[in-house]
Order: C-alpha cells, then sequence, then structure tokens
C-alpha cells in the first residue's frame, strides 16, 4: 500500500520550485535591464486653425 506523500515533503518541493522560479525570472530580468533602452520623444505639433 502506497504512503501519501508528507506535507512537509510538499512544502519543501513547492518551496525549491519556488526558488528556481524566481532565480529564473531574476536573470531574465536584469538581461533585458542590461540592454540598451532606445527613447523616443514625441514633439507635438502647434495646433493650426
Amino acid at each position: 500500500m502506497k504512503r501519501k506523500p508528507d506535507l512537509l515533503w510538499m512544502l519543501v518541493i513547492l518551496f525549491g520550485l519556488g526558488v528556481v522560479t524566481t532565480g529564473y525570472a531574476q536573470s531574465l530580468w536584469s538581461n533585458s535591464i542590461d540592454e540598451p533602452i532606445e527613447l523616443t520623444q514625441q514633439q507635438v505639433q502647434p495646433f493650426k486653425r
């Protein structure tokens, strides 16, 4: 007869997945920040009547 996994092991696995996911997301975030960002400025045309 198989035993259900303990709640403690489920929490450990969920915590580990959270740590791995957070590390992966932070690495993606830091890579996108390091890239140069192009800022475009809109020029407002004066309203003609």
